[in-house]
C-alpha cells in the first residue's frame, strides 16, 4: 500500500504545477492572449501534437510538473495575441492566474483533509474546538538506533510503539502520548522486557533487554547518547471536523502562511550571515521533498494530502513575492516599470534580471539539494 500512496504522492506533487500552469493558460486565452504551447512535464519533449485550438500540446521527458509558452513573451512585443500587447490589467491577471489556483487547491485539499480526518503538525494547530472529534491518537517511532534494543528486535520508522511489559510480570504498561516512552522505559532500565507495537495491520510481540541506566547516562557525555530502548517517538493525532472543515482551511492557510514566512525569514538571515546551516535547515529541495512523501506514504493518505496542501499553498506564497524569475518577480518588475512611467521593459533588461533572478534560484536549490543529501543519506 505505501508504494501506491508513494506513487499518488508524486502525481499530486506534479499535479500542482500543471495546476499552476493551467491558471495562466485559461486565462491568457480568455483574455486574447495566444498561447503557442502547453506542456506536461519538462523538455526535452517526447510526444506532441497541434491541437484544434491551434496550440502544441506537449508530453515532456522531466515529469516534475508543466509549462505554458505564450506569444510574445516580452513586455515590449506589440503584435495582436502578444502577451506584451495585453493591457497593464490582463498582464496582471494572467501572472497572479498560477498563484490563485494553488492557493485554491490547498483550501479545497484543507477543507476535504479536516472532513476525513486532519494530521496534527504544529502544537496549537488551528482547529474549532467545538467541532472537533479526535479519531485517531498514535504514539509512532521516529528514529531508531543502530544496534539498539529496538533494533534487534526490528522496530522499524513509523511503527506504532503500543505497552511494555517487564518479563516475568503480566502488567502491561501502554504509552498514552508521545515522550512516554523514555519515562516508561527508563523504569525497566536493563531489564527484559517484551515490546508490543504495530506495522499496519500486523502486531509484533517481541522479547528485548534494555540498555542499563548506568550505560544512557555514561553515553550522555559522549557525541552519541543512547536511549533504554533506542527510539524516539512522535504523536500521531487526527482530528475530524464537520460544518467547520471550510473555516478550518482558512485557518490553517492563515497559520501555514505565517510560519512559512518564519521560515523564509530564517533562510534569508541565515544566507545574509554566511549561516547556511541554519538557512537550508528551514527548507527541503526536491530530494527532500521526495523523502517527505516517502516516509509520509507509511502514515496514510491523510498525511499525504496535508503535505501536498502545504506544497501548493507554499507555491501561491513562493509565487507571488517579488523574486526574479518566478511570477511574483515578473510581475513587480512590470508594475515598477510604470510606476517610473515606462510603458514597455526593454527584452534585454527583462532577460538580464530574470536570467539572474533564475541562477541564483538554481544555485539556492543545489545548495538545498546537497544539505538534504546530508540530512536523508
Amino acid at each position: 500500500m505505501n508504494i501506491y500512496l508513494l506513487i499518488l504522492a508524486l502525481i499530486l506533487f506534479t499535479g500542482l504545477v500543471v495546476v499552476h500552469e493551467l491558471g495562466h493558460f485559461f486565462v491568457a486565452r480568455r483574455n486574447g492572449v495566444k498561447v503557442l504551447e502547453f506542456g506536461l512535464g519538462f523538455p526535452p519533449k517526447v510526444w506532441s501534437k497541434v491541437t484544434k485550438s491551434k496550440f502544441i500540446f506537449s508530453i515532456n521527458a522531466l515529469p516534475l510538473g508543466g509549462f505554458v509558452r505564450l506569444k510574445g513573451e516580452h513586455d515590449g512585443d506589440t503584435e495582436k495575441g502578444d502577451f506584451g500587447a495585453a493591457s497593464t490589467w490582463v498582464k496582471s491577471k494572467i501572472m497572479v492566474a498560477g498563484v490563485f489556483m494553488n492557493l485554491l487547491t490547498a483550501f479545497v485539499l484543507f477543507t476535504v483533509i479536516a472532513w476525513l480526518g486532519m494530521p496534527k503538525l504544529v502544537d496549537n494547530q488551528f482547529t474549532v474546538k467545538n467541532d472537533t472529534k479526535i479519531i485517531a491518537d498514535k504514539v509512532l517511532i521516529s528514529n531508531v538506533e543502530k544496534n539498539s534494543p529496538a533494533s534487534l528486535i526490528g522496530m522499524k520508522l513509523n511503527d506504532q510503539f503500543v505497552s511494555v511489559t517487564k518479563d516475568g510480570d503480566n502488567q502491561k504498561v501502554y504509552l498514552s502520548g508521545a515522550n512516554d516512552t523514555r519515562k516508561i522505559t527508563s523504569q525497566y532500565a536493563g531489564e527484559k522486557v517484551t515490546i508490543e507495537f504495530k506495522r499496519g495491520s500486523q502486531t509484533f510481540v517481541k522479547q528485548t533487554t534494555l540498555n542499563s541506566k548506568a550505560a544512557v547516562l555514561a553515553s550522555e557525555k559522549t557525541s552519541n547518547p543512547i536511549g533504554y530502548l533506542g527510539v524516539s517517538d512522535q504523536p500521531f493525532v487526527l482530528q475530524q471536523s464537520t460544518w467547520s472543515a471550510p473555516i478550518v482551511a482558512l485557518g490553517l492557510i492563515k497559520q501555514f502562511t505565517v510560519l512559512t514566512f518564519q521560515g523564509l525569514w530564517k533562510l534569508v538571515s541565515g544566507l545574509a550571515v554566511g549561516n547556511t546551516t541554519q538557512a537550508t535547515s528551514q527548507v527541503s529541495g526536491p530530494i527532500g521533498i521526495f523523502f517527505i512523501l516517502k516516509n509520509g506514504s507509511a502514515l496514510g493518505y491523510q498525511f499525504i494530502l496535508i503535505i501536498i496542501a502545504i506544497i501548493s499553498l507554499t507555491l501561491a506564497i513562493m509565487n507571488i513575492l517579488p523574486i526574479p524569475a518566478l511570477d511574483g518577480g515578473r510581475l513587480f518588475l512590470m508594475l515598477g516599470s510604470r510606476l517610473f512611467g515606462k510603458k514597455q521593459l526593454s527584452p534585454k533588461t527583462e532577460d538580464a534580471v530574470h536570467g539572474l533572478g533564475f541562477l541564483a534560484l538554481m544555485l539556492l536549490v543545489v545548495l538545498i539539494s546537497f544539505v538534504d543529501v546530508k540530512r536523508f543519506f
